[in-house]
């Protein structure tokens, strides 16, 4: 039954359901892994790179983190092409905002505006939807610091921790049991915490860990400056192996106890 309507995003199975729309969320699930933590005084966004060879040059820039204006970044889970065009359109319109009303863009309405043009492509003949799906993080006067996840639908949601891509199942249930004991907004763990929360996720996604673990991470962080200027930071590898060094020294000790 499925194969008379999966191969159009314009037309519903008789069970409602737009499947080119669903086989695009489900290609975002053999994505690198992507944890975005939402930290009391900041954001945290760690990344999987998946490194297909060793002979690769290394990248000049980030492929997993966008900076899309002063106050928003984003990570990429999917195709890494459909991206780049999706991010072009964010880094246009908050662009075009600032020129317009001399004042940097709310987070949440340019995560509208690139959710709407997903959508759009899910609705009508000749298109495929984009392939890939977002984090968002970003802060604002009004709503200080904000996450924001997105799929190939256009759908959109915010979000206080959550893993898009390979095995985020798994990696929300560390997040449920680790992120906030309870509903206490003191127990939110700080920028430092939150860091090794992430890198203790996809050390349990990642398909391998150890030695070359940092190789395979990418750390951001989103914090406010003493100027409270927003400063968004990819720590180095020699920051990354840091943490990730205290998180398995941290699980160690949590297995011999």
């Amino acid at each position: 039954m499925a194969r008379r309507y999966d191969s159009s995003t314009t037309t519903f199975s008789p069970e409602g359901r737009l499947h080119q729309v669903e086989y695009a969320i489900e290609a975002i699930n053999n994505a690198g892994t992507c944890v975005g933590i939402l930290a009391s005084d900041g954001i945290v966004m760690a990344s999987e790179k998946r490194i297909s060879s060793g002979l690769l040059a290394p990248n000049k820039t980030s492929e997993k983190t966008y900076p899309l204006a002063p106050h928003v970044a984003a990570n990429v889970a999917g195709l890494t092409a459909d991206a780049n065009l999706l991010m072009e359109q964010a880094r246009l319109r908050a662009g075009r905002y600032r020129y317009q009303y001399q004042e940097d863009i709310p987070v949440e309405q340019l995560v509208e505006y690139v959710c709407d043009y997903k959508q759009y492509y899910t609705q009508f003949g000749g298109m495929r939807p984009f392939g890939v799906a977002f984090l968002f993080a970003g802060y604002d006067s009004q709503y200080g610091f904000q996450l924001y996840q997105s799929d190939p639908s256009g759908n959109y949601s915010g979000w206080k921790a959550t893993v898009i891509g390979a095995n985020n199942q798994a990696g929300k249930s560390i997040l449920k049991s680790d992120y906030q004991k309870d509903d206490d907004e003191a127990n939110i763990p700080n920028v430092e915490q939150a860091l090794r929360l992430a890198v203790k996720v996809l050390n349990k996604t990642m398909d391998g860990t150890g030695a070359s673990a940092s190789e395979k991470m990418e750390l951001f962080t989103m914090t406010l400056d003493d100027d409270k200027n927003v400063k968004q930071t990819i720590l180095t590898k020699d920051q990354t192996q840091e943490i990730v060094t205290a998180v398995e020294s941290e699980t160690a000790e949590a297995g011999d106890s």
